[in-house]
């Protein structure tokens, strides 16, 4: 059963952006998240959003042969297998008991810096405790300037 929430795939065709929605499998399994995106045009760096329930989101960016990865709260490993898996890849530990009741975002801040949105911009987004992660994203998503497609694509994509 997957989690709730939903996931989306961005990529370039010719100088335009599109985005698409991923099929609910991809909340679960980083595996499945990384072969969606390595399914799509590579041309301009695509990525991937998936978003579960209230809780995180994970970013994925391709690069060429390089890919990275953007997991919005280390602390949802603790319930959540494609947090864990996330933090898996990216070589951290997980949170101890202590540390349960912050919000840690691990991975690459600067996975859209080529887009404009730098490591500063991206951490202020982040460390906005007033903001959902899905608010969040939105915010990273009106600062790319995909706010139409994205809204059409995650309508679609919901899972609840």
């Amino acid at each position: 059963m997957a989690q709730q929430g939903f996931a989306v795939a961005a990529f370039r065709e010719g100088p335009l952006w599109r985005v698409e929605p991923l099929p609910p499998t991809v909340l679960d399994d980083l595996g499945v998240l990384l072969s969606a995106l390595r399914s799509q045009p590579p041309e301009g760096g695509p990525f991937v959003v998936a978003c579960v329930e209230d809780e995180f989101f994970v970013i994925a960016r391709q690069d060429g042969p390089r890919i990275s990865l953007l997991l919005s709260d280390l602390t949802a490993v603790v319930e959540f297998p494609l947090a864990e898996q996330a933090m898996t890849r990216l070589g951290e530990d997980p949170p101890d008991d202590d540390e349960l009741d912050e919000v840690w975002p691990i991975g690459d801040l600067e996975l859209f810096a080529d887009l404009g949105l730098g490591d500063e911009e991206m951490e202020d987004i982040l460390d906005d405790m007033d903001l959902l992660p899905e608010e969040m994203l939105d915010a990273i998503i009106e600062r790319l300037e995909l706010t139409d497609s994205y809204s059409r694509a995650i309508d679609a994509a919901w899972v609840r």
